[in-house]
């Protein structure tokens, strides 16, 4: 057993990739099978981004009304949640939070909106405007998640001087229909493709615990892998009341776990950050995120929910005796 264990990791290690059963292996690990593949993880991570970490935070610039009906969603239209509903935050706004991003240590900050994109006109050139600012005024990296893109507002996006765009795939293709009908799988991936042509990094990954098999986890780490995402958040369901998910039951700590670990195998040199959803999911486990692989985690609140204490985080990050990146600029 831990003969296989070796062999992945150093398979990894030398440049080769593990196969979808070798990741079902993984997921499907326990007691001490599952802490040599965590320990192969911190290896991995280590060797290929070193032992710093990156913090990075959102403004929620634009809540609720959206015409998606992502069924784990609480700004989506079709459902009746108590998610507040605003329309897009000022620039300065926008930028004030990035100040206040980069004085608390953070390397990346992301302008967040609902819809299923913002099209041309003067919301789009207000966040423009608001990217172009943060570039100049500070030294974080900006980021927007702004939904469908197509090329004119990526390379709009791209010339502002938007560093990363997000855009999560949510879940593996095999599993999306179930999760989202308002849209199609290839335009997230087209979106994906079009803000790497850009020049843009990509930040890209998805939410577990919505209903998906171990399998579909496997299967999003490929779909990840073979698109050469940039960076990759992981992000586990809290569900909220009044969305179709309200009754799912939460992760285990150990299963978030697992995923951490499958996905530093799956992507070894590729940043991987724990995002929503580690409070409730994690619990007492959240400091163990990077020894399970992880290279970053989002601070402070998340769209619809909050986040823990800042404080309470750094003492987490003392604990767990990890360094914090500076700003990249």
């Amino acid at each position: 057993m831990y003969k296989t264990i070796i062999e992945m990791t150093e398979k990894v290690l030398e440049g080769g990739s593990i196969t979808a059963a070798e990741g079902l292996k993984i997921l499907n690990a326990q007691g001490s099978e599952y802490t040599q593949f965590m320990a192969g993880a911190h290896s991995i991570k280590e060797q290929t981004l070193g032992n710093r970490i990156d913090l990075c935070s959102i403004i929620n610039a634009k809540s609720g009304r959206c015409a998606e009906n992502c069924s784990f969603c609480a700004q989506s239209s079709h459902h009746q949640t108590e998610t507040p509903i605003y329309d897009l935050k000022s620039c300065d706004e926008m930028v004030q939070g990035a100040v206040q991003a980069e004085k608390e240590g953070n390397h990346c900050y992301g302008i967040v909106t609902s819809g299923t994109g913002v099209s041309a006109g003067e919301e789009f050139n207000r966040i423009t405007e608001a990217i172009g600012r943060i570039g100049r005024e500070t030294a974080i990296e900006p980021s927007a998640s702004l939904g469908i893109l197509d090329e004119t507002s990526a390379a709009a996006l791209a010339k502002a001087g938007c560093v990363t765009y997000h855009h999560n795939l949510e879940t593996a293709r095999s599993f999306f229909p179930e999760i989202c009908t308002t849209h199609d799988y290839e335009d997230d991936v087209a979106t994906v493709r079009l803000a790497k042509q850009s020049g843009m990094q990509v930040c890209c990954g998805g939410i577990f615990g919505l209903g998906e098999s171990l399998e579909q986890r496997v299967e999003m780490g490929l779909t990840l892998r073979e698109l050469e995402v940039d960076s990759v958040p992981l992000n586990f369901l809290n569900p909220i009341a009044g969305t179709p998910l309200e009754n799912n039951a939460l992760l285990t700590p150990i299963d978030c776990l697992r995923i951490i670990t499958l996905y530093r195998y799956l992507l070894p040199g590729k940043r991987i950050t724990v995002c929503g959803g580690r409070e409730k999911n994690l619990r007492d486990f959240q400091s163990a995120i990077f020894m399970a692989g992880a290279s970053g985690t989002m601070v402070g609140n998340y769209l619809t929910t909050t986040g823990r204490a800042r404080a309470d985080d750094l003492q987490m990050l003392t604990d767990a005796e990890v360094t914090i990146n500076a700003c990249h600029s």
